[in-house]
């Protein structure tokens, strides 16, 4: 009977289900994304917001993205910063320059460092453990680095097991890992915009790896390129399977999730029209409601800018995510917003919230 209602209102159906809090279903979360007026999505998705996290409260971090290396095998058809090896602008951070940047995050306050490289075909886990065992002798930081395509490939440099790098990592220092190279978790659209990454299957079992080796870790969504509504619901759907399954294991876990929208300037998809602001905050009020065992959704101001991370506040995000000190992937592509702490904090408070600085995990600094 209810399959039935669903089927002759299928709207009303998903808001109800919406409003009281129930699991959505593939169906709903669709229907939602695709016709739910967009203040009646934002209103379900803050309500859903205060139900996780009920303290009136922003989170942000301060920290610093460091891209170890520009050189990469991937070829990514939606990425203006990287470069392929060998080329005259191609680079690998000494440790000298490695370790500049982390003293100037530790300066102005951070936590943590989000160190991450692409695809480069001498470096494997071994070289990477050499740089965590580095910075961790001389640098009192949370290292949150890597992500699935990078671990996937280092492990195959170097001939090791998944489970096997990430222990090497681990050990060497690696304190949890940021869900980038997700894209859509669908096979279908990586090997258009990201052939030379690893599969869906792979960066699902790189994480729920982590998760069983106790490692946080966060997922991402980049959307608006070549996808269809339905794979990107399809998406959530895995990452909410994994979070399920990794919460019942009780050791590691997804800590947020974090939706951003493609940007096509100086990629090869420049053809392709960006996303719009509206698109972005449908997105994101559909990811909060549907990923009912997530903590913590973060507004991507890096990609949307001061204004709209504001209103993402009232469509189901907690957090601000970081002031990010240094940031080159999204702005190679022409986007270079910059929020400094202070803004941040106004950012919050001009809506009633307190804004507090936390950590890789979610804890108050």
């Amino acid at each position: 009977m209810a399959l039935a209602q669903e089927a002759k209102q299928p709207l009303p159906q998903a808001m109800k289900a919406a409003e009281s809090g129930k699991r959505l279903s593939l169906r709903q979360a669709q229907t939602l994304l695709e016709k739910a007026e967009l203040l009646d999505l934002g209103r379900l998705a803050h309500a859903a917001r205060m139900r996780h996290n009920p303290e009136p409260v922003v989170t942000f971090a301060v920290d610093r993205n460091i891209n170890t290396t520009n050189e990469c095998l991937s070829g990514c058809r939606f990425c203006a910063f990287f470069r392929p090896p060998g080329h005259a602008e191609g680079y690998v951070l000494s440790p000298e320059e490695l370790g500049r940047k982390i003293d100037e995050t530790l300066a102005l306050g951070g936590t943590h460092i989000l160190i991450q490289g692409g695809l480069h075909p001498q470096i494997g886990v071994e070289t990477t453990c050499e740089s965590f065992r580095f910075i961790k002798q001389h640098h009192p930081i949370h290292i949150h680095g890597l992500s699935p395509p990078e671990v996937v490939h280092m492990a195959q440099v170097d001939g090791l097991s998944i489970p096997e790098a990430i222990e090497r990592l681990r050990a060497a220092g690696l304190g949890s890992i940021p869900g980038g190279g997700a894209e859509i978790l669908v096979d279908r659209v990586r090997e258009l915009i990201a052939p030379g990454k690893c599969g869906a299957d792979q960066w699902l079992d790189v994480m729920a790896q982590a998760h069983h080796q106790g490692l946080m870790t966060t997922a991402t969504m980049m959307f608006g390129s070549l996808e269809t509504v339905a794979e990107r619901i399809e998406h959530l759907r895995r990452l909410r399977d994994l979070q399920d399954e990794s919460l019942a294991l009780g050791r590691g876990s997804f800590t947020a999730f974090i939706p951003w929208t493609f940007q096509p300037a100086n990629t090869a998809l420049s053809h392709l029209p960006p996303a719009t602001a509206v698109d972005y905050l449908r997105m994101l009020a559909v990811s909060r409601l549907f990923l009912d065992n997530f903590p913590h959704v973060q507004a991507s101001w890096v990609t949307q800018g001061a204004g709209i991370a504001q209103t993402a506040l009232a469509f189901g995000a907690d957090d601000l995510g970081s002031t990010m000190i240094e940031e080159n992937v999204v702005a190679a592509a022409g986007v270079s917003f910059r929020l400094p702490r202070e803004e941040l904090v106004r950012l919050a408070q001009d809506l009633g919230f307190a804004a507090r600085q936390r950590d890789v995990f979610y804890k108050p600094v």
